[in-house]
């Protein structure tokens, strides 16, 4: 990776320092139950804001990634083992947390033959069964475009199954360890169709990679012809001098354009500003769907 000088962030790209008891009542909640939450490991802008609103986005299966993302602050290295009482931990915070609304996500774990699917639906399994009613949204790896490992997780029943894009084509194969374009297209499709359609869809992508207009255009039209509804447009922040350079800040009048677009292309959600982040504000989103258990 470029070691090169990182570009001086504008003023628009700014995060403001916990102050609100909230913060520090649920960072203590997540260590007390020994979680992991992306908001840390990945390095998330929005963390102080999330958190400081009793709201967090769980990372299951451990801490450490069998893949090297050139764009992610969670750090690869050799997996633990998977922690059996996991989903149950994860659930229990979901109800002292009171939350209506959660976001699970998960490293990699291409060290394991399911990828770990069969833990993401434990985890749904436990969630539901601990605060029913709350509405769960996923995001997952890509599993290696393992049919049974989708439909492992789609028998679970998420409302909302979410697997980023993360970049525009050209510049997957830079940007995305092992993971390929149009598997990413194939997931979010087959996950849609294993669900008979009744399963919300949601991808993400990262601006300021040096990917072209036309070349984001594209991608949006590709999660449309793969029945993609909802959609996150955010700024690429650079986690560290080892991981790939910020080539350009997109402006805030810019990401307000682009949602103009996605939603004219029949997106029927859009999140799209500098600090907006695959899970930021995810509760403001409700599928059309029926909610109930």
């Amino acid at each position: 990776m470029s070691t090169a000088t990182p570009m001086k962030k504008p003023d628009w790209i700014k995060v403001r320092l916990p102050s609100d008891p909230v913060f520090w009542s649920t960072k203590g909640l997540v260590s007390d139950l020994r979680l992991h939450t992306v908001c840390e490991e990945a390095q998330c802008p929005n963390r102080w804001e999330c958190w400081s609103q009793g709201t967090a986005t769980f990372m299951i299966a451990g801490d450490r990634c069998t893949r090297a993302c050139g764009f992610c602050a969670v750090k690869t290295a050799k997996p633990f083992a998977l922690e059996d009482d996991e989903p149950e931990r994860v659930a229990e915070a979901t109800r002292r947390m009171k939350l209506g609304h959660v976001v699970i996500t998960a490293v990699a774990r291409d060290d394991v033959a399911d990828g770990g699917a069969e833990h993401f639906a434990r985890t749904i399994e436990a969630v539901r069964a601990g605060n029913p009613g709350i509405v769960i949204e996923i995001l997952v790896p890509d599993f290696n475009g393992k049919d049974e490992a989708i439909q492992t997780v789609m028998e679970a029943r998420p409302h909302i199954f979410n697997h980023n894009l993360e970049t525009v084509e050209r510049l997957t194969p830079l940007v995305r360890s092992r993971a390929q374009y149009q598997r990413s297209l194939e997931v979010l499709s087959k996950a849609k169709a294993m669900a008979c359609g009744r399963v919300a869809t949601k991808s993400g992508i990262m601006l300021g990679l040096g990917e072209e207009e036309e070349e984001i255009f594209k991608a949006m039209d590709d999660l449309r012809k793969h029945e993609v509804t909802v959609l996150t447009l955010g700024q690429y922040l650079r986690p560290s001098l080892k991981h790939l350079p910020v080539v350009d800040y997109i402006h805030p009048d810019v990401f307000a354009r682009y949602k103009t677009v996605a939603e004219e292309k029949g997106f029927r959600h859009v999140a799209s500003g500098p600090l907006v982040r695959s899970s930021y504000h995810a509760a403001d989103f409700r599928p059309e769907l029926d909610l109930g258990d």
